[in-house]
């Protein structure tokens, strides 16, 4: 039975299990140490406890999302070795060192400041913890920087030239600063921000409804919810110029995407439909004449190629087809809630019952949009793991089937029993957050995480 498994296709869906589990929680912590970041100038400029208390548990979430991701991550490296050995003899003069510059410039400053953050607000000045929150929310980024610029560079290689079958860096300014950079960072670091945003606001939301009216929580949500209706639109841009990006350097990516089989000028947009890759075709399309030209081209007549162009080398079309949808549905529902909440709580000040229960419902979106949008970044460049530098099926190792098999299954119900616990850990500080009572003394057990007014104004 083990024996017609195909190890590249299983070492394929490990690799896919890691990071589809890992990018969660970098997904969170990127966005939310600066909102972090937010809550603490709030308090240092207001004396305000409600951003103090609002911060003390939002620190706790950062703090979890950030070790699971540490922990996720590790294993992810393990895996260039073992099943992808491959890849780093390809191209590990460019992998490795931007991996150790992510390392050295980003996960130090994080994993040292991270401790001031959660424990030293009695121990140092206010000024010395607002920095560390600052340099944590500065290292999250660098850390996205670099695995971007990696993650980038793969998809529009540059800077580099082949000897004996070996990549060689030529010009770093150009691997770093790579065609798709600029886009694929932005695009991703707007979609943690949005993560992010409809997280606080759906657990908040999620706490209002349970009866927590506490300032602490209303702030939060109205945070949430304004910082996702001012970003949906700006990802919705960003979107298009990166879609315009793929075009140039992916075409085979963008007639997956848009199951275009022939090349033709004023081609629909195909809004649904069932691609079948055998027949060439999409079965039961749901289109709007010429649009696909106009968004990707900006005419009515823009040409488009085709997948037929590709003789056959091309990802397939079915998976990246859906999961772009999924992840455009996700941004257009983020857009109606984010306006409709922030002209509700802008307007009235509170939420309807509708709009909580539709904000605690979204919590997790962001997951869900990331998620496609990963998968169709990554699938999206399949038959290659390098862009036209290095097919997947070269890069694979000598691990047989039934080994991977086994492992994988034990990653699977790993990463189940962690997100299961991370769910409910997080459900269950917020459900403990909103049993306190507002005017609990500091050193009380019911006393809200870091709140000494005598501290509000002290100057360091």
């Amino acid at each position: 039975m083990f024996e017609s498994l195909d190890p590249i296709l299983l070492a394929r869906i490990q690799f896919a299990a890691n990071i589809s589990f890992h990018i969660l929680f970098p997904t969170i912590t990127i966005g939310l140490a600066w909102v972090l970041l937010f809550f603490k100038w709030r308090f240092n400029k207001t004396g305000d406890m409600k951003w103090m208390e609002a911060y003390g548990f939002w620190v706790k979430v950062f703090a979890l999302s950030f070790a699971l991701g540490v922990v996720s991550g590790v294993v992810m490296s393990f895996q260039f070795g073992t099943n992808w050995p491959g890849f780093m003899n390809t191209v590990g003069n460019i992998a490795g060192p931007l991996l150790a510059y992510e390392i050295m410039t980003a996960f130090f400053l994080e994993a040292t400041f991270l401790a001031v953050m959660l424990f030293g607000f009695r121990r140092v000045s206010n000024r010395i913890h607002t920095l560390a929150t600052l340099l944590v929310a500065i290292g999250t980024s660098m850390s996205a920087f670099w695995i971007l610029v990696l993650n980038s560079w793969m998809h529009t290689p540059v800077g580099f030239e082949m000897r004996d079958g070996v990549a060689h860096a030529t010009d770093w300014m150009a691997i770093i600063f790579n065609p798709s950079m600029p886009y694929r960072f932005s695009h991703m670091m707007v979609a943690s921000f949005l993560t992010v945003s409809f997280l606080i606001a759906g657990l908040s939301a999620w706490r209002w409804l349970r009866g927590d009216r506490a300032p602490a929580v209303l702030s939060a949500m109205r945070t949430g919810v304004y910082l996702g209706a001012l970003l949906i639109p700006l990802q919705i841009v960003i979107g298009d110029l990166h879609g315009l990006n793929t075009l140039k350097y992916q075409p085979a990516k963008i007639a997956a995407i848009e199951a275009i089989w022939e090349t033709d000028r004023g081609v629909p947009l195909v809004l649904f439909g069932f691609p079948d890759e055998e027949e060439r075709t999409t079965h039961f399309p749901i289109q709007i004449p010429y649009l696909a030209s106009i968004i990707l081209t900006h005419e009515m007549d823009g040409e488009l190629k085709g997948l037929n162009e590709f003789e056959g080398v091309h990802p397939p079309v079915a998976p990246v087809f859906f999961a772009f949808r999924i992840m455009v549905g996700i941004g257009m529902l983020m857009l109606v809630v984010g306006f409709w909440g922030a002209w509700r709580l802008k307007r009235h000040g509170t939420p309807t019952p509708l709009l909580a229960k539709t904000l605690a419902w979204m919590s997790f979106s962001g997951w869900v949009a990331v998620m496609a949008g990963w998968y169709t970044t990554e699938i999206g460049r399949q038959p290659w793991l390098v862009q036209d530098v290095l097919l997947t099926v070269d890069a694979g190792g000598v691990v047989p089937a039934p080994s991977i098999l086994i492992t994988l299954i034990g990653y699977l119900l790993v990463y189940l029993v962690l997100l299961v616990a991370y769910l409910k850990v997080i459900f269950y500080m917020a459900g403990k957050a909103g049993q306190r009572p507002e005017t609990a003394s500091a050193e009380g057990p019911g006393a809200v995480p870091f709140a000494d007014p005598a501290l509000s104004r002290q100057e360091g």
